[in-house]
């Protein structure tokens, strides 16, 4: 025993990050299908957006980067596969820089290939970047194309038939931000609280606490917290629509409730770690004394 504890204590590290390794890997490629329970919060959004009708329009801000891409971009996927399947009109727009450069367009992409039917400029448009947040987001209220002239190609917006039907934000159902940072916050602060928009906002887990005030106090319809608020967004829409049930059971393409699965496995390996850690230093000390 005394020879297993301090081999224990002199294993290598790189053991360790294999092993980590492996268990973030293997549920992602191998699902497990571990059980999400769904939150307040999350189904606020969910039925807001559940009760648009046909010809509706959300704006979809992606103001978040590369580096929170695997918490942000299952949130946006979701969110718009509902609103196409339910024939609601999406305007995508970015005020983060990293946002509109690769990932708007990768999203977009990805929802083309599942959805083939869209027809730009009249089911959904790409305005794309646009510096300046607070400021865009209050000219917002008084016309749209005085803060985006023309969509992320140059086209004046002028001429896309969906632009026709909303001459400022008031005309949009719902604002959805999915956020890294402060800007999903001012969405709130310049947009719901002034011009009175509703929003609902997908931030990445390490700053959704601070939203549950917006929230308690109505300013936000709803909130999907990290990957787990989007990992239950999914979990929603395939109870909900069938033929996505499917799809998020056999797509071989990142999902939050994968990557649940493999949040779910490294949380429980680190504890095992920490616990079989604390034991054998805890009997390497009763040694040292007993010598």
């Amino acid at each position: 025993m005394a020879g297993f504890v301090e081999k224990l204590l002199g294993l290598d590290r790189r053991w360790i990050f294999l092993l980590v390794l492996l268990s973030v890997a293997t549920p992602i490629v191998f699902p497990i299908g571990l059980p999400v329970t769904t939150s307040g919060p999350t189904r606020s959004a969910f039925e807001y957006i559940e009760a648009l009708t046909p010809g509706d329009v959300v704006w979809i801000s992606f103001d978040y980067g590369p580096s929170s891409a695997p918490e942000n971009d299952p949130m946006a996927e979701a969110v718009m596969r509902q609103c196409f399947l339910k024939k609601v009109r999406v305007v995508v727009t970015a005020l983060y820089p990293l946002g509109a450069l690769g990932i708007a367009n990768n999203v977009l992409a990805k929802l083309n290939a599942e959805f083939p039917g869209l027809r730009y400029g009249e089911d959904y448009v790409n305005l794309g970047y646009k510096d300046g947040a607070a400021a865009v987001m209050r000219r917002l209220g008084e016309d749209i194309s005085g803060a985006f002239p023309t969509d992320a190609n140059g086209r004046p917006i002028g001429e896309l038939p969906l632009m026709r039907d909303v001459p400022d934000i008031r005309h949009v159902k719902v604002i959805v931000t999915v956020a890294t940072g402060t800007i999903g916050e001012w969405w709130i602060t310049q947009v719901r609280a002034q011009i009175g928009t509703p929003v609902i906002i997908g931030p990445t887990a390490v700053s959704a606490p601070k939203y549950y005030a917006y929230l308690n106090a109505g300013q936000l319809v709803g909130i999907l917290g990290g990957m787990k608020g989007a990992a239950e967004y999914e979990k929603l829409l395939a109870s909900r629509h069938p033929e996505l049930a499917g799809f998020y059971r056999t797509t071989h393409t990142f999902t939050a409730t994968k990557g649940m699965d493999g949040q779910t496995v490294i949380h429980t390996v680190i504890l095992v770690f920490i616990l079989v850690g604390n034991l054998a230093y805890m009997k390497s000390r009763m040694k040292r004394r007993g010598a």
